[in-house]
């Protein structure tokens, strides 16, 4: 690029000026990159906890509802009495640019579900546990898909700070020592060419001195 350049003053100004946008952009990213960080780790610390959470509510469920199929024989058709869940809504909050998911999660009032009749305490009590299930789910869908959306951002983030540190700023960097090195060696030629001009303009006013005046 260094060739492509004509070093001129101005184009020195150029330079300087992207070479220090392009370092308080790096500086940026970085600084973007440590925030998203910091926040992808809480996450991913109350993700951890809420899967060993999710994985207990179901073990839990799971044995209630054998219980209950032990009880009751296979309860299949009674489960298909059960409405489709169809109050879960999602909004987002930005954190630096980062679109981060919010889950509510609204109960609706079904009432009973199923009837009480050839019906016992273990088919309630893994109703209740499913239903445990279901709103853990909830929360940690949410903590897990802003985990996600978090490391995508770190990573894209990441590369264009690496392309302005290892590419973009190295290269204004050459352009800016270039365009110097060349102004200053015209400086070096210009004030030599001058040096040479003031000796001979003096040389000549010798002579001229030295010789006789004109009758």
């Amino acid at each position: 690029m260094n060739q492509q350049v004509f070093p001129t003053k101005g184009n020195l100004i150029s330079t300087k000026k992207s070479l220090e946008l392009s370092s308080m952009g790096f500086e940026l990213l970085d600084r973007k990159r440590n925030i998203l960080i910091r926040e992808m780790m809480a996450y991913v610390d109350k993700a951890k906890m809420l899967r060993r959470e999710v994985g207990r509510l179901y073990h839990e469920a799971y044995l209630a509802l054998q219980q209950a199929n032990v009880t009751l024989g296979v309860i299949s058709n009674l489960t298909e009495a059960v409405p489709v869940e169809d109050g879960l809504e999602i909004s987002f909050r930005s954190v630096m640019g980062v679109e981060i998911p919010t889950l509510t999660h609204t109960e609706n009032d079904h009432g009973l579900c199923y009837g009480l009749f050839r019906t016992n305490s273990y088919l309630d009590h893994a109703y209740q546990c499913f239903d445990k299930v279901k709103q853990m789910t909830v929360v940690l869908a949410e903590v897990e898909s802003s985990v996600c959306r978090l490391a995508n951002a770190i990573r894209k983030t990441q590369r264009r700070a690496n392309a302005l540190r290892n590419v973009v700023i190295p290269r204004f960097e050459d352009t800016t020592k270039f365009i110097t090195d060349s102004l200053e060696e015209k400086e070096r030629e210009e004030f030599s060419r001058l040096k040479v001009i003031k000796s001979t303009k003096e040389k000549l006013l010798d002579e001229v001195n030295k010789m006789p005046p004109v009758m």
